[in-house]
């Protein structure tokens, strides 16, 4: 939300400077994200006069001009703008100023061959406007030489976040009341007279909706003149972010903006017969002021006329009954609608407003009449014209909360001694009222107020949060006991594993869009009210974000990505509810190496390096990697000549790796090789013996291992790890490691086969091996590889 410096002391009498203001907001519990300054975008313009216009001598549509800057000499300055002309007062930026529309720096320069110091400015070329038709036009006696951001009025704005609980700080009158408990300054009563209506209202009002729209307040103001809004009501309503339209439209959202009471002016010759509240019926549609068609259902409410639907009710009016520049005779429309019931229908219509915002978090039940007042004196005033008697439909409900209240909570709940009388102090200057017994009654801006906490919490806020001391928490002697689960220990230990391989985190978003989620998943879960289209589904893999990471990266020139990433995936269990699984992927794009003289071209990431990332974190997350298989079927995301998985086993599968499916590079806009990874941490085995915290004590062996090389004759077809689990299972009391080094096919290997070589390591116990005893083990190796098809090579 965005308000000037000016608009908050209409309603606070302070003398506060930008930054006291802006420290005690975020104190009390109003979070600054931003302060603009528009004397700093201003910098370098001063107000001008120009004393002759003549025309360019290269240019037909240009002219020279010579400007009074109050300093000095006048300047020479080469302007296009047709109303430039002599005895014109406007803006000029001098050399060295930034022009804040396109953010192009002023300097002197050569225009067609005649030097010019500078430029005349446009409103749009200020962000003033959107006039670009000519220069500034300022009144004849505007001082020249002033600086036009003091001139002009340079008003900061303020840019600050209100939680979903302070339904009262959605206007700038509650946030000047929050400073003024504060001690800021002091807060300006409203006042606030009422019109007495010269005529019955022409047009019957009634609420046939008492759930949804409990109560529906309203007036006819005729012979209004509609048309541009004063110029302060332009600067507070474009301070906070607004489009000035008309001043009818203007002045609803100023008392929109400026005391959170959303409203709304129908244009009367638009209407037929009664308005009303009432739920919307099947089939109807509302054309809103967006320019949308919305499809409606009985359980919205709708302002609507006996032609149709003219207002989805509390959220965002009808485009064919709006105001225009037309409209003499408006009817005003002020009432409260049930939050919880403005809130589904947002949802379901996927249709947010800034009235929505409001009157889901709750509006004040008892400002209808005061709001009411203010804004048909406001169009009066504005826009002329003569006022109904206003009617009144239905009732809202006006319980507020009453609570016994004991003093003694702000230090008990609070951790903060808060004399008796500053509490008073404070809950008063906040709207509530104290009795002498502490029964405190919340005002009716104050929905959110249930409880003895939540006084506390006022209380305590207003007193200064920096004002509560920093305790530890007690802490029992002794060793303390670990509190991290396994899986959290798992978490951190992998975390660590990755970044000591070089790898990146990456932290990415749980949501997809559905045509990526559906890329590595079919059953997803879809959400109702997503932030937005691209955050609907959960996402069923890793993979996704990081693909689309990855493409980012490249796009931004990146040569060589390595991203892991550790979190959930989220899936359907067999009975339909949500399953959380815990898993880590990788992803390697770009060169692995760079090019060089001695390595030539650059070497981009291969399935190898896939399946060496995949094994490495698998053993650091205490897989037995020696007894996994290598398995195909790592899914239509991979590439499937280059992909495959590790499994225990046929069924459980713990990893898949390999290249991308070119098709799904194409889909995430990944240009050049990308290898993957896939760690599907729920999948492995918990260790035998697990609660055993000591690991057994190192004792290395007493005698020297011995190395034997075997060369085997395989099938082309059969994997090398098949055969290295087969030499491996021969003797496991003698053999302790098999490492493939070398895998040759060519002259000597028959067709359709291969030779692996392999390293056997043999580790003797309590005495050296004799030749009868390596050979036995060889003869052992040798059974075990014949058993697999592999023929020891003559």
């Amino acid at each position: 939300m965005k308000f000037s410096l000016s608009w908050l002391k209409d309603y606070l009498d302070t003398q506060a400077s930008v930054a006291e203001i802006s420290a005690t907001l975020n104190a009390i519990g109003i979070e600054v994200e931003g302060i603009e300054d528009p004397a700093a975008k201003l910098a370098g313009f001063r107000v001008a006069r120009v004393l002759t216009a003549a025309p360019h001598p290269n240019a037909d549509k240009l002219q020279v001009l010579t400007v009074d800057t109050g300093e000095g000499e006048p300047l020479q300055v080469v302007c296009g703008a047709p109303n430039a002309r002599a005895g014109l007062v406007g803006v000029l930026g001098t050399a060295g100023a930034v022009v804040p529309a396109n953010g192009m720096v002023l300097k002197v320069a050569a225009v067609r061959g005649v030097e010019s110091n500078g430029m005349m400015c446009s409103t749009r070329e200020l962000e003033l406007g959107e006039d670009h038709e000519g220069i500034i036009e300022l009144p004849a006696d505007a001082p020249v030489g002033t600086p036009f951001a003091a001139y002009h009025g340079a008003d900061p704005v303020f840019d600050v976040a209100i939680t979903p609980n302070r339904p009262d700080c959605m206007g700038v009158y509650g946030i000047a009341r929050d400073l003024a408990a504060a001690g800021i300054g002091a807060l300006k009563p409203i006042a606030v007279l009422a019109v007495d209506g010269a005529f019955p209202c022409p047009v019957p009002i009634r609420t046939e909706d008492p759930a949804g729209c409990p109560a529906f307040f309203g007036r006819v103001i005729k012979g209004v003149t509609n048309g541009p809004s004063p110029r302060w009501l332009q600067d507070r309503l474009k301070s906070a972010g607004q489009r000035p339209i008309s001043a009818l439209v203007d002045l609803t959202n100023y008392l929109m903006l400026g005391f959170g009471r959303p409203a709304h002016a129908y244009d009367l010759a638009k209407l037929t017969g009664a308005v009303v509240a009432r739920p919307a019926r099947a089939g109807e549609t509302c054309l809103a002021l967006n320019g949308k068609e919305y499809g409606l259902d009985a359980a919205m409410t709708v302002i609507a006329d006996e032609a149709g639907v003219h207002d989805i009710a509390g959220i965002m009016g009808g485009e064919h009954s709006g105001c225009t520049e037309t409209t003499t005779d408006v009817l005003l429309e002020v009432a409260y609608f049930d939050p919880e019931a403005i809130a589904a229908t947002g949802r379901k219509l996927n249709l947010t407003s800034d009235a929505r915002s409001r009157f889901e978090r709750g509006v004040d039940p008892l400002f209808l009449d005061t709001g009411l007042e203010m804004l048909t004196r406001l169009i009066l005033e504005t826009c002329g014209g003569e006022a109904s008697a206003v009617i009144r439909a239905g009732q809202a409900p006006c319980e507020t909360a009453s609570i016994a209240y004991d003093p003694g909570l702000a230090e008990t709940l609070g951790g903060v001694i808060i004399p008796v009388g500053e509490q008073r102090r404070i809950l008063e200057a906040l709207g509530f009222t104290v009795a002498d017994s502490w029964t405190v009654t919340a005002p009716g801006w104050r929905p959110d107020i249930a409880g003895a906490p939540d006084l506390v919490e006022e209380v305590v806020r207003i007193w200064g949060l920096d004002n509560i001391a920093s305790v530890a928490l007690p802490r029992v002697d002794g060793v303390a006991r670990p509190t991290a689960t396994p899986a959290q220990k798992l978490e951190r230990r992998l975390r660590r594993a990755a970044a000591a391989r070089g790898l990146n985190e990456a932290v990415t978003w749980s949501f997809l869009p559905v045509p990526e989620a559906e890329l590595f998943g079919s059953d997803l879960w879809v959400l109702e009210n997503p932030i937005s289209e691209d955050m609907k589904a959960m996402r069923p893999s890793l993979l996704p974000g990081l693909l689309c990471a990855a493409a980012r990266n490249l796009a931004r020139g990146a040569t060589s990505l390595r991203l892991f990433e550790i979190g959930r995936r989220y899936l359907r269990g067999s009975d339909g509810a949500s399953d959380e699984r815990l898993s880590l992927a990788v992803i390697l794009a770009g060169d692995k190496a760079p090019r060089g003289w001695a390595t030539g071209k650059a070497a981009p990431f291969d399935a190898f390096d896939a399946k060496a990332e995949a094994l490495a974190l698998l053993a650091e997350a205490g897989a037995p990697v020696d007894s996994l298989q290598v398995m195909g079927e790592a899914g239509p995301q991979f590439h499937p000549g280059q992909s495959a998985t590790l499994r225990l086993g046929p069924k459980t599968v713990l990893a898949r790796f390999g290249m991308i499916h070119p098709a799904t590079a194409k889909a995430f806009d990944c240009d050049g090789p990308v290898a993957m990874v896939e760690l599907f941490l729920d999948a492995i085995p918990g260790k035998r013996g697990a609660a055993t915290f000591a690991r057994p004590a190192y004792a290395p062996p007493a005698l020297q291992a011995v190395t034997r090389d075997f060369a085997f004759l395989v099938p082309a077809d059969k994997p090398a790890g098949d055969l290295l689990r087969a030499v491996k299972g021969a003797d496991k009391a003698n053999i302790v490691a098999a490492r493939l080094f070398d895998d040759f096919r060519g002259a000597g290997v028959p067709e359709g086969h291969r030779s692996l070589a392999v390293e056997v390591t043999l580790q003797p116990a309590d005495k050296s091996y004799a030749e009868a005893d390596l050979k036995t083990i060889a003869d052992r190796i040798t059974a075990a590889a014949a058993k697999i098809g592999a023929k020891l090579r003559g």
